[in-house]
């Protein structure tokens, strides 16, 4: 285990984490995007509330009931589940790499002065060792094609016993295993990358998605055990969106997310990881 990290205490001003220069450029080009004037990642949430109420009932699934002295959202951009997070939190940490996406949430959670806005990295935590009994990440994994160091460094601040909230791109979803059947081909073990071509060539930010089995053994190399896990954004489609109410969708997500948990079924798959005793 590494050595403890000193956790920083302020709101209104957001600091440069401290660390390895060859990692620090590393991360920074992951946040890149993020940064970028002409993408605003609040305006992408424009016309996807299904999306976001998706997540919202997730968490209630997996956190309802359970209460917690520290979250920190980890890759939360603006702050849109760190918001969400105060009903389970006394304290809530909102630890995102692009400064852009801070700017906003000084605003965004303008209203929720239990949210602390810190500038960091998702593999520089900088918490003590054993000190958070909540982590969450959603949304994230997509830029991370090895997520090992990630989430050692998660393992590493959560208490024993702290809960681990993660969501990822799921590769094993419904959609693409009917693909391969027909082509007579296998799921890929190892994370696609789902970029065009020209993005490839640009250098530009990572988009993978995962294979549920292969995450499972790198949460379990990294000493943690996935709990429960649900199936999420089933009705990810335009062509439903446009059909069925926004209450009648967001009802039967809430009685798909169980049932087709063990069947990966939806584009996102969300895990309830937890660090052992």
């Amino acid at each position: 285990m590494s050595k403890n990290k000193t956790s920083t205490k302020q709101k209104s001003k957001a600091n440069t984490p401290k660390g390895n220069t060859k990692q620090q450029a590393k991360s920074h080009k992951k946040a890149d995007h993020y940064n970028d004037p002409n993408h605003n990642y609040l305006h992408y949430w424009n016309g996807r509330d299904y999306e976001h109420a998706s997540e919202v009932i997730a968490l209630s699934k997996l956190l309802g009931g359970k209460h917690f002295d520290h979250a920190v959202d980890v890759g939360g951009g603006y702050g849109r589940l760190s918001a969400v997070l105060t009903k389970y939190a006394d304290k809530v940490t909102l630890a995102e790499p692009s400064q852009q996406q801070l700017d906003i949430a000084q605003d965004y959670l303008k209203d929720y002065p239990t949210v602390d806005i810190q500038l960091m990295q998702a593999d520089d935590l900088k918490f003590d060792d054993a000190s958070i009994d909540l982590v969450t990440v959603v949304r994230v994994l997509h830029h991370l094609p090895d997520p090992t160091a990630e989430f050692a460094e998660i393992a590493r601040i959560l208490k024993p016993g702290g809960y681990f909230f993660f969501e990822f791109a799921n590769y094993a979803n419904f959609k693409n295993r009917v693909k391969h059947i027909a082509k007579g081909k296998k799921l890929p073990l190892e994370p696609v990358d789902i970029r065009s071509e020209a993005n490839r060539k640009e250098g530009d930010i990572a988009f993978v998605n995962h294979n549920p089995k292969t995450v499972r053994k790198q949460l379990a190399h990294a000493g943690l055990k996935v709990e429960k896990v649900l199936s999420v954004s089933n009705l990810r489609s335009p062509r439903i969106k446009k059909i069925v109410p926004h209450g009648g969708l967001l009802a039967i997500e809430n009685l798909l997310q169980g049932s087709l948990a063990n069947t990966y079924f939806g584009p996102s798959t969300v895990f309830l990881v937890k660090k052992p005793e």
